[in-house]
């Protein structure tokens, strides 16, 4: 394929099947391989075009997995973005204690780790949209690896060409390369004459896809079907397509099937349940469990299907519990999903209250007021308040924000199903019922907690934990002071 050829593909891309839009920015991941590196030429590529122009950022981790190699990879992207004049941002990760702490691979825990930095440099430059780099290569390897490994349907369909970040946000990911082959991005490259890094892990037969990539599909190609990608490229397409009917049909059922939904559970009436086909059940089983907040990486088929076998099930009430604290229970002719509640009898969802940012606040549905005072930033003054972070209990009653860092209005509520926030000193994204819970907060309470919000979502658990994204830095001016005061007698 020559230059002009992936160019106009990947304008038509862009524009017919992705549409995305001038002027609408992009944060484009760049690791500093060759396939991220053609994604951003083809990018500056685009702004050349007539009637084009996309505002572009570009993001690039450091895992820390391959020690001065990756600090390279760092500085490569880094110096490519100046020489672009595009803004970059280089984070870091650790990567190796993220996956022994959660029990993933390194791997997994790598792509957790991206996807989180992403969210965090979309949600503080008020992008929507990522870029990521992906070809088809790499979606026949990742469908072989799930036939091999054991997958449904949904997981046959491979790598998807646009997705949400997660389920309940804005935050799109696309991959405009997707249907391009890795030797016509070679053959890009080498036309622009475009320099790139190369990662030396990615021919370790330490990892299930290097060796898929050099021992399994040449075998397969040499001795099966000289274009078994291809083959496997046209049976994801089929159950794209299937899947998306699923969805689709699951999407329309799943309002008659709801008896009840709150923050705390959600009931589904049986017996209408149990008259569809069992490949119809489980997707809405799976919908059921997503509106519960659940992430959906961690649902597998397995899930599903032992959902449905307690829908189905005789003898008496019985339950089962799925990842994220969601425990599922059949109750005569309903099943129910449930969470954490609060005491019986008891109402505590307070409506959506604006908070001023330059006074005093009541939230009568939580016997709490919340002050808000603008100071000015100066560096011994930021000093001091950091130095007494250590001095901190639990529960702490007044906080100090970046004020650059928020995105008016404020606004007081309690808690919904899915909200999740960056919990300052911590690593990495969490729910907040989950955190809640670590915190040790009695299930009684945790419906009082009050959660102070921007456009972008929490910023401060009163009284426990700030957001990450509206911390105090060197660079901060203005500062937020935030106080919280009961107002019972």
């Amino acid at each position: 394929m020559a230059q002009n050829d992936l160019q106009g593909r990947f304008l038509a891309t862009l524009r017919d099947e992705l549409r995305i839009e001038p002027d609408k920015p992009v944060l484009i991941g760049v690791s500093g391989g060759p396939d991220s590196v053609a994604l951003l030429h083809l990018f500056c590529w685009l702004n050349q075009q007539p009637d084009w122009r996309v505002p572009l950022r570009v993001a690039h981790l450091n895992h820390q997995l391959r020690g001065t190699d990756a600090d390279e990879d760092a500085r490569f992207v880094a110096d490519l973005c100046d020489s672009l004049r595009i803004p970059c941002d280089i984070g870091t990760a650790d990567v190796t204690t993220r996956a022994r702490q959660a029990g993933l691979s390194n791997e997994h825990a790598g792509r957790q780790c991206r996807f989180e930095f992403f969210e965090r440099l979309c949600l503080k430059h008020a992008i929507h949209t990522v870029a990521l780099a992906h070809h088809a290569d790499d979606n026949a390897e990742t469908i072989l690896h799930r036939i091999i490994r054991g997958t449904g349907i949904r997981g046959l369909a491979g790598i998807r060409p646009t997705r949400k970040l997660r389920e309940d946000s804005e935050i799109r990911v696309i991959r405009p390369l997707l249907a391009i082959r890795r030797t016509h991005i070679e053959a890009y490259l080498k036309e622009c004459g475009l320099t790139f890094r190369t990662d030396a892990s990615n021919h370790s037969p330490t990892y299930t896809r290097n060796r898929l990539r050099h021992d399994v599909l040449p075998l397969l190609r040499e001795r099966f079907n000289p274009q078994i990608e291809d083959a496997l490229l046209r049976l994801a397409e089929q159950a794209r397509d299937i899947d998306a009917y699923l969805a689709e049909t699951g999407e329309r059922a799943i309002n008659t099937l709801i008896v009840e939904h709150d923050d705390h559970q959600l009931v589904l009436h049986c017996p209408p349940l149990l008259r569809k086909p069992r490949v119809i059940q489980t997707q809405l089983i799976r919908k059921a469990i997503l509106l519960m907040g659940s992430p959906e990486g961690e649902l597998t088929y397995a899930h599903l299907n032992a959902v449905a076998d307690l829908a189905a099930g005789q003898d008496g009430s019985k339950s089962l519990d799925l990842p994220a604290g969601l425990r599922v229970s059949r109750r005569y002719s309903q099943l129910v999903l449930e969470r954490a509640t609060a005491a019986p009898g008891t109402d505590l969802r307070c409506d959506d209250i604006r908070v001023s940012t330059a006074g005093t606040t009541p939230l009568p549905g939580f016997n709490l007021e919340i002050t808000v005072q603008l100071l000015a930033a100066d560096d011994r003054l930021i000093d001091n308040h950091i130095a007494h972070q250590a001095e901190r209990g639990q529960f702490v009653y007044e906080e100090w924000i970046d004020a650059d860092a928020v995105h008016p209005p404020l606004i007081a509520r309690s808690r919904r199903a899915g909200d999740r926030f960056f919990p300052l000193g911590m690593t990495g994204m969490k729910k907040i019922s989950d955190f809640l819970i670590d915190e040790k907060v009695q299930a009684a309470r945790r419906d009082r907690i009050v959660l102070l919000c921007d456009q972008l979502g929490p910023i401060w658990v009163v009284p426990l934990r700030l957001d990450e994204r509206v911390r105090l830095t060197r660079a901060t001016r203005q500062i937020l002071r935030l106080s919280a005061k009961s107002t019972l007698p």
